[in-house]
């Protein structure tokens, strides 16, 4: 039998919040309930910051109710803030315009020296497989390497890696990551089923990325890298505030619609006081599988030619070719593949400079925190 939205709110009645003067979902705290493939359960519950600490004993017994509902095989609920720590509370009026940046805070991921997000303004400029073969050219360095796929709505590091099947559960909610090619990995894409559409709303996005950030055993790694959602919604800015990044790395095609598109996500990684690492030109040029020739079919050079202007490092070229694609597709990445190939090497001098940048900027950098667990 299906659970129902009705049969979780109706679990959450029986939680009292504000003292008791009211129950959860007649609170306002409430996000959206999702139920995933018939028996998981997700939902988040928004407050203050200054409220983390009371409302923890709130966010375990509504979890521990509606995991109580037969039928119900797993249960996420969060903790969510949205607003810096000066701003008022749920039901509080606001006022109109968007908040300010807080200040950067919070603690490192333990183990992990550095954590680097790969974005992009928009969808379609080959990130995923950009974010994956750079992790696999990191790891070619000897380095200890994790990749998270924080696409929420569009996972693809399972494909790439070609990896199947569902994490096991180590402690309490304590997932183990997915290996491949010597890299720890972790998606939405291995907790849910192939074909799920992810409808969800902001709070939720932030909910699953936050535990899988977490609540995984990734142990000690010297980087691990984050393939971003394209744009700059609410996934991003989870990332980008609630976590202790490093450092941010654009990818973009040479073209000036997706260059308009990169120069947003420039601005509000610099709006959020993440450094940017450096700027990627993926697609730079066309190579012809048969003759080699090589095609600008998306033009060449705009997103060196940005990065100048932005004064921020320029990492390098990567061609559109065939073997790429078609590693990708069958999950067998190149830089893994043929690592003495061409398109192997463009990856590890991409790697060499990002690691070189690194070295110089602070490892666990603080983050403002907008989600509290």
């Amino acid at each position: 039998m299906a659970i129902t939205r009705d049969d979780v709110l109706s679990a959450l009645s029986t939680v009292a919040v504000d003292d008791g003067a009211t129950t959860l979902p007649g609170s306002g705290r409430l996000s959206q309930v999702v139920i995933d493939g018939g028996n998981r359960v997700m939902f988040s519950i928004s407050i203050d910051p200054s409220e983390a600490e009371r409302f923890e004993p709130v966010r375990r017994e509504a979890e521990g109710r509606v995991l109580a509902i037969p039928g119900v095989s797993s249960v996420l609920a969060s903790l969510t803030s949205e607003r810096g720590p000066n701003t008022p509370g749920p039901g509080a009026p606001r006022s109109p315009g968007p908040a300010p940046v807080p200040p950067r805070q919070g603690n490192s991921l333990p183990g992990v020296r550095h954590i680097v997000a790969v974005a992009s303004g928009k969808g379609g400029v080959g990130k995923s497989t950009t974010a994956c073969n750079l992790a696999l050219a990191l790891r070619a360095q000897g380095l200890k390497v994790g990749l998270l796929d924080a696409d929420i709505y569009g996972p693809s590091v399972p494909k790439l890696l070609g990896l199947s099947g569902k994490p096991r559960v180590i402690e309490g909610r304590v997932l183990e990551p997915m290996q491949a090619f010597g890299l720890k990995a972790m998606s939405i894409g291995f907790l849910i089923e192939p074909e799920s559409a992810m409808i969800w709303r902001g709070p939720m996005v932030q909910s699953a990325i936050t535990q899988m950030l977490r609540d995984v055993a990734w142990g000690d790694l010297d980087i691990l890298v984050v393939d971003m959602p394209p744009g700059t919604g609410d996934a991003q800015l989870t990332m980008a505030q609630a976590t202790p990044l490093s450092g941010a790395v654009i990818v973009s095609t040479p073209q000036d619609l997706a260059l308009i598109d990169a120069r947003r996500g420039v601005t509000m990684f610099r709006k959020v006081s993440v450094p940017i690492l450096g700027v990627i030109e993926n697609m730079a040029t066309f190579i012809c599988p048969h003759c080699g020739t090589a095609s600008a079919i998306f033009g060449h050079g705009g997103a060196r030619q940005e990065a100048e202007r932005l004064e921020v490092p320029f990492l390098g070229e990567i061609p559109l070719t065939m073997a790429i694609r078609e590693t990708s597709d069958a999950g067998r990445p190149v830089v893994a593949t043929d690592p003495d190939g061409p398109q192997a090497k463009i990856y590890r001098a991409i790697a060499d400079k990002l690691w070189a940048g690194l070295n110089g900027a602070p490892a666990g950098r603080a983050a403002p925190k907008i989600v509290i667990e």
